[in-house]
């Protein structure tokens, strides 16, 4: 009987891709949200939206950094006088419960390129601030850009990243990231479009298991065009892919995943309970047996 089980719980763990010699590698959230910019104006359902993101690349079970002893998450995003309509996401940042200097470090174009070579050791995950309403500006998404290979690198050697809007929708008078290369140091998630938006959003069983919430506001910048291995958080009504998450091995096509979800680990524990009450129950009946 115990060979039995083993066997069994071993099958289901290699067919839920949990193994020996399976890798837990990177966490990772987009978004074509703004939650630092709302966040920084006290909405609570932005401010969840932070929360469960950095919780989600941070998470000790999965980030080999975080376990190691590093609770730092490095923030990128400039420190330009915030044109109307945008606001520093630091901000956004404290109002979610995070201490800058303590929780988090801010990165601006002049010290980023410092920064990121602390990944791993200071930093644990890497967090980067939207184009509208935060102001990130190509001064940083450049730099970010050309150092795709070292975050690529850093991801899958655990580490995590949280990345909000980028599409540059704040206006034709105000350019800050006007050059383009949305997403790219992800090069798969480049593959998205700037739109603005107003309204609710729907949020999946996969983004409700994760602790993520609906919110309505004004408050949607960009959409993917795909899922690139990753689950979608929440979508618009017409579909369009608002947010994505997800871990697993970075490539330069995509995520491939190598950690089950929440819903694959309730269904990997709902098949190692009915193990334990069948070894149970056959217990029980060799017991009866011996009586008789």
């Amino acid at each position: 009987m115990r060979k039995f089980l083993v066997s069994t719980s071993v099958t289901v763990l290699i067919a839920m891709g949990i193994g020996p010699g399976s890798a837990w590698a990177s966490s990772i959230v987009l978004t074509g949200h703004d939650p630092d910019f709302h966040s920084a104006f006290g909405e609570p359902g932005e401010i969840n939206f932070n929360q469960r993101a950095i919780q989600y690349v941070m998470d000790p079970a999965f980030n080999t950094f975080v376990a190691g002893g590093v609770q730092k998450f490095l923030f990128v995003e400039s420190q330009i006088a915030p044109p109307g309509g945008y606001t520093d996401g630091k901000q956004g940042m404290i109002n979610s419960g995070y201490v800058l200097g303590t929780d988090f470090d801010l990165a601006t174009a002049a010290t980023l390129n410092a920064a990121l070579d602390q990944l791993g050791t200071t930093y644990s995950a890497l967090v980067v601030a939207s184009d509208f309403g935060g102001i990130l500006t190509s001064a940083e998404l450049n730099i970010l850009n050309a150092r795709s290979t070292d975050i690529i690198n850093f991801l899958n050697a655990g580490g995590g990243v949280y990345a909000m809007a980028e599409g540059n929708t704040g206006g034709a008078n105000i350019d800050l990231n006007p050059v383009g290369g949305y997403f790219g140091f992800l090069p798969f998630a480049a593959t998205s479009t700037g739109i603005g938006y107003c309204g609710p959003v729907n949020v999946t069983p996969f983004g409700t298991s994760l602790g993520f919430a609906s919110f309505n506001t004004c408050g949607d910048h960009n959409f993917f065009n795909g899922t690139f291995g990753l689950s979608i958080v929440d979508n618009l009504p017409n579909g369009d892919i608002i947010s994505l998450a997800g871990r697993g091995e970075v490539t330069p096509i995509g995520v491939n995943p190598t950690v089950p979800e929440p819903a694959s680990l309730l269904l990997l524990g709902s098949g190692l309970a009915g193990l334990r009450l069948f070894r149970r129950l056959r217990n029980k009946g060799n017991a009866q047996n011996e009586m008789i």
